[in-house]
């Protein structure tokens, strides 16, 4: 190929040639379009440093935490352990200083929770839709902005919103693949189909009681099974022990309501009977200057 033709396809990929011309701007500014250079399109088999979640049992099952550039899927059941999981990725990857989406279906985020357990919220973007189409939109603009973790909790079963086409996760996942996103998908059973690298299931979770003896007995926390499902090593079948702790809020911490401002606080003054007690009236007599029969 001569110099002059492959300086032109150089301009042309690097987008030199389009920058001229205004309507052809669009192509590298616009929502979700840019050109890349085959070059520049990271390789699947490149080494990229995994976000640890902070839950052992789970990184240990992804080979360190969640891989970018890849789809994870964690499905379990109410009280599993679930979105717990998604809150201690958001504060794994927000207090190294990255920044992480959230598109909240079920509408489970509290914020103030949130921040107690190591969530930075400035580094936090949240997203709350309606529907199942409408977080799938939301995740996929998401990652297109650049985002290196998007974590999409669907809530609780039923999902809501009909079910969208397994195209649309495979678009996800190649999404994700292409800019080295993150991608941790939380539902309450598998809905990705083939898209996903990974599948976790997570168990019904067991009330863990702290004392012996004659003592009352305390709620210590969860535990639950973690099990490897899919995964793209071939890595299938392997299971982990994830187990949850019940923390106690101090109380310096409670927030008195404005219905209450002091609860549980007893009547300043207790009840006292009347000073002066009850009299009877005086029995009804008829007029004095009237009688029965009488006409006025």
């Amino acid at each position: 190929m001569p110099i002059a033709q492959a300086q032109a396809l150089e301009d042309l990929l690097g987008g030199a040639a389009l920058s001229k011309k205004a309507a052809a701007l669009s192509l590298l500014l616009g929502p979700g379009a840019k050109l890349l250079r085959a070059c520049d399109i990271p390789s699947p088999a490149a080494r990229r440093d995994p976000i640890p979640t902070r839950v052992p049992a789970l990184d240990r099952l992804l080979s360190g935490g969640l891989p970018r550039g890849g789809l994870v899927e964690l499905s379990g059941r109410r009280s599993s352990g679930r979105f717990s999981i998604g809150i201690s990725a958001l504060a794994a990857a927000t207090s190294r200083g990255e920044a992480a989406a959230l598109v909240d279906l079920g509408g489970h985020l509290d914020p103030q929770a949130a921040e107690a357990a190591g969530v930075a919220l400035a580094r936090l973007f949240w997203v709350r839709p309606e529907k199942l189409k409408d977080a799938v939109a939301s995740a996929e603009m998401l990652i297109a902005t650049g985002f290196p973790l998007v974590i999409v909790d669907l809530g609780l079963a039923p999902v809501r919103g009909r079910c969208v086409p397994d195209a649309a996760w495979v678009r996800l996942e190649r999404a994700a693949r292409s800019r080295g996103t993150a991608l941790l998908l939380l539902a309450p059973y598998r809905v990705s189909g083939i898209a996903a690298g990974a599948v976790v299931s997570a168990g019904a979770a067991r009330a863990v009681w702290k004392g012996s003896g004659r003592s009352p007995r305390l709620l210590d926390g969860l535990a639950a099974r973690l099990v490897l499902e899919k995964d793209a090593r071939a890595r299938t079948g392997v299971a982990e022990s994830l187990a949850l702790t019940v923390f106690a809020t101090p109380a310096s911490t409670l927030q008195p309501s404005a219905r209450h401002p002091e609860p549980f606080a007893r009547h300043p003054e207790p009840f006292t009977r009347h000073p002066e007690p009850l009299t009877r009236p005086e029995p009804f007599t008829r007029h004095p200057e009237r009688s029965e029969g009488s006409r006025a």
